[in-house]
């Protein structure tokens, strides 16, 4: 029978790349990680990873088996929270902070499953960005649960004590006016973006210095006409004409007409998801919570244009 921890632990080294990166994130040892694939792959009769010097590289076969496992370890949770809520027969409530896009895009579509519904969870909702929720978490009475972003490695911090949860990733996407005329599979580099008129962060931001450095990284030296921190006004200003925007697909699901989503090679930029949880709050409820969450991000479809994809 293969154990749960295994596939926990193949689901982490295919998001991070390497063994040992996955060990650090769980408090294993890099061997230790390392015996537990080598036990999961006799288990499966197939090699799972292409092993090279700094990474591993996932096979196939891994592939099929990590959307499996998320499906197995997600009703596993299930079960151990129906099981703990038929004993205790109580609501927990869960204090929650979350973005914007989430809870716009994701958190009511979780809220219409029928599992959420056997979980047993009474919500308090506040909507913030994360450096305010993570306020509300390190004070020790307003949060239990702050689901946060991140892009790059910088601007946020939270206690050592909070569990960190990597729920998805959002990427971003380039975004131009339609009446530009530049179709949705057009192949357009990053040089060519250079002298058109773009809407862009409000200098001084964590993210804005991420997508200033990535864009210096590819030659883009953008034509800055308008300043947004607000994704939605992005794409309401793009839809007119007036620039182009670099918007994460969470907010492209309530993209308004006028719009082409592009894919271009040298722009890779995403926003890390997380979930940061006051240690004494986790329970199996909070758990199934946190994973319902994840599997939402994983099977939205949120850029109609990802087949012109490289």
């Amino acid at each position: 029978m293969v154990n749960p921890i295994h596939l926990r632990t193949l689901l982490e080294v295919i998001r991070l790349g390497s063994f040992a990166a996955a060990a650090s994130r769980l408090g294993y040892t890099a061997s230790a990680v390392s015996q537990q694939m080598s036990t999961l792959e006799k288990e499966a009769g197939a090699e799972l990873f292409h092993r090279t010097a700094r990474s591993v590289l996932p096979t196939e076969a891994a592939e099929v088996m990590s959307r499996h496992a998320t499906r197995v370890l997600s009703d596993m949770e299930a079960l151990l929270a129906a099981t703990s809520r038929t004993h205790k027969n109580t609501t927990q409530e869960l204090r929650l902070g979350i973005f914007p896009s989430l809870a716009t895009h994701v958190l009511p579509r979780l809220m219409e499953m029928p599992a959420w519904h056997d979980l047993g969870i009474s919500l308090r909702v506040s909507v913030a960005e994360p450096a305010e929720t993570i306020k509300g978490l390190r004070s020790g009475g307003e949060l239990d649960v702050a689901l946060v972003y991140q892009v790059g490695q910088t601007g946020l911090a939270w206690p050592s004590t909070i569990d960190k949860q990597w729920i998805g990733d959002d990427d971003f996407r380039v975004v131009l006016p339609e009446s530009w005329g530049i179709g949705a599979g057009s192949q357009v580099s990053a040089t060519q973006l250079s002298d058109m008129p773009w809407i862009l962060h409000h200098p001084g931001t964590s993210d804005a210095a991420v997508i200033e450095r990535l864009f210096a990284s590819c030659n883009l030296h953008p034509r800055r006409v308008a300043l947004s921190d607000d994704f939605n006004a992005s794409l309401q200003m793009t839809a007119a004409g007036i620039g182009a925007s670099l918007v994460p697909e969470l907010a492209l699901l309530n993209r308004p007409d006028g719009v082409v989503v592009l894919d271009v090679p040298e722009i890779r930029l995403a926003r890390n998801l997380f979930s940061l949880l006051i240690s004494d709050k986790q329970t199996a409820e909070v758990g199934v919570f946190i994973n319902l969450l994840a599997q939402i991000l994983a099977e939205l479809d949120i850029a109609p244009d990802r087949s012109v994809r490289s």
